[in-house]
C-alpha cells in the first residue's frame, strides 16, 4: 500500500477533529438538532465559498502577481535597451543593405497608434534585409558585444525573463553572436564561407531585436509617456534624432 500524501493524511487528520469536537459539543448539550442545523447550512454555504475564495480571489490575485511581473519584465527590457539594445540597432543596421527601406516605417513619434506599431512590425517579419558584412565592419560589431557580455549574462541569469520567452530568445541569439566573434583568433580576412555563416547569426538578432524594440516602445506610450519622449528623441531610425529639446 503506498504511503498517503501529507495533504491526505492532514485531510483525515482535520475531518477525525471535527468529529471530535461535535461529539464533544453533543457530551455536553445534547442537542443533535442544533448541530446538524449549523453543520448543514455550514456544507451548503461550501460550494459558494469555495467559488468565492478559489476562483474570484485567486484570479485577483493572479491578476494582481502577473502585472507585478510584467512591471519587472519591462524594467528589465528597458535595461537591456538602454545599455545595449539600442546601440545594437545602430551597429547592427550599418550591415543591412535594404536599411533604407525601414528609415521612414521605423521612426516612431508620439502621434503613433497602435495600427501603426503593427504595421511596422509586419514590414520587420516581411523585411528581407540582404546582411553583408565584411571584416571591418564585424571587427566593430564584436569589440561592441565584448564591452556589453556582462550585461547580456546578468539579464539571462535574472529570473523575471522566465516567462518572456521571446526576449530570452533574443538574448541567446545576441549571446550566440558575441561568441561567435571571441571565438576566432582574429576577424581580419576570413574567407567569404565564414563571413556568410557570421551574417546569418547578424540577420538573426536583427528581426527580433527591431521587433522587441517595437514592442517595448509601444509600452512606453502607453504607461511611460516621460520614458517614451527620450526614446523618440533617441530614435536610431532617425538620423536627425537629439535628446537635447530645442523647441
Amino acid at each position: 500500500m503506498k504511503k498517503l500524501s501529507w495533504q491526505v493524511r492532514l485531510g483525515l487528520l482535520l475531518v477525525a477533529v471535527s468529529a471530535v469536537l461535535y461529539s464533544f459539543h453533543y457530551l455536553i448539550f445534547e442537542d443533535a438538532h442544533h448541530i446538524f442545523i449549523y453543520l448543514v447550512g455550514d456544507i451548503a454555504f461550501l460550494p459558494l465559498e469555495v467559488f468565492l475564495v478559489a476562483i474570484i480571489m485567486h484570479g485577483l490575485l493572479s491578476r494582481h502577481e502577473k502585472t507585478a511581473m510584467l512591471q519587472k519584465m519591462n524594467m528589465v527590457i528597458g535595461a537591456f535597451f538602454s545599455e545595449v539594445g539600442s546601440q545594437l540597432i545602430v551597429q547592427i543596421s550599418q550591415f543591412d543593405l535594404k536599411a533604407g527601406e525601414l528609415q521612414e516605417s521605423l521612426n516612431v513619434n508620439l502621434e503613433w497608434t497602435k495600427k501603426d506599431y503593427k504595421q511596422a512590425a509586419n514590414l520587420v517579419k516581411s523585411h528581407d534585409s540582404g546582411i553583408a558584412a565584411d571584416s571591418a565592419d564585424i571587427k566593430a560589431l564584436s569589440d561592441f558585444l565584448s564591452s556589453k557580455r556582462s550585461d547580456i549574462l546578468r539579464l539571462l541569469e535574472n529570473q523575471n525573463l522566465l516567462e518572456h520567452a521571446t526576449f530570452t530568445d533574443l538574448l541567446w541569439a545576441v549571446n550566440h553572436l558575441a561568441d561567435e566573434l571571441s571565438a576566432r583568433d582574429t576577424l581580419d580576412d576570413l574567407p567569404l564561407t565564414d563571413i556568410a555563416h557570421l551574417s546569418g547569426d547578424i540577420r538573426r538578432v536583427h528581426s527580433v531585436l527591431l521587433l522587441q524594440w517595437l514592442k517595448y516602445l509601444e509600452h512606453l506610450q502607453t504607461d511611460y509617456p516621460y520614458l517614451f519622449s527620450l526614446a523618440v528623441r533617441t530614435n536610431p531610425f532617425n538620423k536627425k534624432a537629439t535628446p537635447v529639446i530645442s523647441k
